[in-house]
Formats: C-alpha cells, sequence, structure tokens
C-alpha cells in the first residue's frame, strides 16, 4: 500500500488537471462509500443483469464486489451499468479448484458474515438481517439462483418476502431491494463504523481522479516517468 504522504502528493498533482466541481463530485461520493456490506455474484450469466447490479451497488455506494466464475465469465459493459463498474472494486474468482470457498475464505479473512438470496430457502426476511458486522450477500444465476456449495458454506439464507404469484424478483431488482434495506439501516448508524478509512479514501481518489481526466492514464504514466517510477 502507498504511504500517506505519497498519495497526497500524488493527488495534489492531478488536481491541476481537473476541475473543482468534479473534485467535490468526488469527495462527496467518497464520504458515502462503505465495506460494511459487500455484494457476490456466483456464475452470472446475463451480462445486463451483472451490469445492472454494478449500477445498483454504485448507487448504494457499495464499493465491493466479488465475481464467482466458474463456468460463466462476467464482462462489464458501460452500456448497462452506464459506467459504474468504473468507480467500483471487483475481485474476480475464476482460478481455483473451487471459486466459492476460495471468494467465502476472502470474505470470511475479511471479517464478513456471509448470507445466501434464496426463495426456496430463505430462512429470514432481508429486513430482519442485522447490520452490525460487515455482511456480503450472494446472489446466484437467475434460473437456478445459488449453487449447492453457496448454501452449505454461507452462514445464513435470507429472501425477500414474496405476495404475488410469481415466485422471485428479477436478479437486479433482488439485490436493489437486499441493498435499500441494509443501507437503510446503515445509515442509523455513526459514519465512524461504516465509512471508508482516510488511506482507502485517498486511494479511491487518486483512481477516480485518473478516470475522470481526458487522457488521464497518460498524465499519470508521465508522472510516474518523472518520478522514475
Amino acid at each position: 500500500m502507498e504511504g500517506f504522504n505519497s498519495l497526497q502528493e500524488e493527488i495534489a498533482y492531478l488536481a491541476q488537471f481537473i476541475n473543482e466541481d468534479r473534485l467535490s463530485r468526488i469527495d462527496d461520493v467518497l464520504s458515502s462509500r462503505t465495506r460494511n456490506i459487500t455484494i457476490v455474484l456466483e456464475d452470472i450469466h446475463k451480462t445486463h443483469n451483472a451490469n445492472a447490479i454494478l449500477r445498483t451497488c454504485d448507487g448504494f455506494g457499495v464499493q465491493d464486489v466479488h465475481i464467482i466464475e466458474n463456468k460463466n465469465r462476467f464482462e462489464s459493459s458501460s452500456t448497462s451499468s452506464l459506467g459504474s463498474h468504473k468507480w467500483l472494486t471487483l475481485h474476480k474468482y475464476s482460478t481455483y479448484e473451487s471459486n466459492v470457498s476460495q471468494c467465502f475464505r476472502s470474505l470470511k479473512n475479511k471479517g464478513y458474515t456471509i448470507l445466501a438470496t434464496s426463495p426456496h430457502h430463505g430462512n429470514a426476511p432481508i429486513s430482519e438481517v442485522p447490520i452490525d458486522q460487515k455482511t456480503a450477500l450472494v446472489f446466484g444465476t437467475e434460473l437456478n439462483g445459488v449453487s449447492r456449495e453457496v448454501v452449505q458454506l454461507a452462514d445464513g439464507l435470507v429472501n425477500i418476502p414474496m405476495f404475488g404469484f410469481v415466485e422471485s424478483y428479477n436478479l437486479s431488482a433482488s439485490a436493489a431491494i437486499c441493498l435499500h434495506s441494509l443501507r437503510t439501516k446503515l445509515m442509523h448508524q455513526p459514519k465512524s463504523e461504516w465509512q471508508l478509512s482516510q488511506h482507502e479514501c485517498l486511494e479511491l481518489k487518486k483512481d477516480w481522479m485518473i478516470k475522470s481526466i481526458q487522457q488521464g492514464e497518460r498524465i499519470w504514466l508521465r508522472y510516474l516517468k518523472t518520478k522514475g517510477g
């Protein structure tokens, strides 16, 4: 991880290429970003659904999305995500004997409680899920939902209560409902309990500034050359 002073120096350099309104917008978004809630997508094969969820995560201030690729490869699309993937941190698991186990192990090491969403096995409605600890919500394929392995390894199962003839909402709607429920509860807690650390904010701010500046990558590479990077 980069040093605090180094990050501040880099941000000061990039600031000369970006207007104050954009910088203010970046700071505003960072103040609401959180890693206390994260989303896990297992083998989503419909690109537009997965990208719609990325757009929803950005809208609710969820920074990390974990993508399990056993059979299907995820491709980000600006068309359906409206560019949201640029502002999120995507973690992909595709090279392990058990990508589910690897993903869950990584989340556990970071202190997450893992809850699988399932209309058939849910033992608690999403509205009853406490938000006093870091929570990862797992969503499965559009047709079959989460895999048996996810059900076995998850800490719990949650559902969205249904009141009509259909058995479930579509994938992006489910993610939006769940995130709205958890984010609403999160907002009632002190910001210090769910906001990103100052160092995390600086790292993201630098990345977002580069992406916001026209020819930002070229400008950044030119800076690194002057520093001998």
